[in-house]
């Protein structure tokens, strides 16, 4: 796959407004962060960004979101100069990916 081929289908990358926004990627994230899953196989996406949330806080999360999602930053340089930890950038960027296919589905 080439770095072309590999972005995500934000609105923000294409322009196209039927793929989802990362504001609404975001909002998804931290209502699940919120508010997880039980008997999901998806809830350990929401217990990991559960614990993100509580440890970095919003915006930071925030940040690495956008930066995976829109700047095509790789999931562990996209934690630069948040003090945050490489493999949490990974668990963020992992999530928010999962989420934005479903949001787009």
């Amino acid at each position: 796959m080439s770095d072309g081929d590999a972005l995500y289908d934000v609105r923000e990358r294409t322009g196209n407004p039927d793929h989802a926004s990362v504001d609404e990627v975001v909002e998804l994230v931290f209502e699940r962060a919120q508010n997880p899953r039980e008997d999901h196989q998806d809830a350990h996406f929401d217990a990991a960004m559960a614990i993100a949330v509580d440890r970095y806080g919003t915006e930071p999360v925030r940040t690495v979101i956008r930066r995976v999602l829109v700047d095509h930053y790789p999931f562990r340089t996209a934690t630069t100069d948040l003090e945050m930890r490489n493999i949490d950038g990974i668990r963020i960027g992992t999530t928010a990916g999962w989420f934005l296919e479903e949001l787009n589905e």
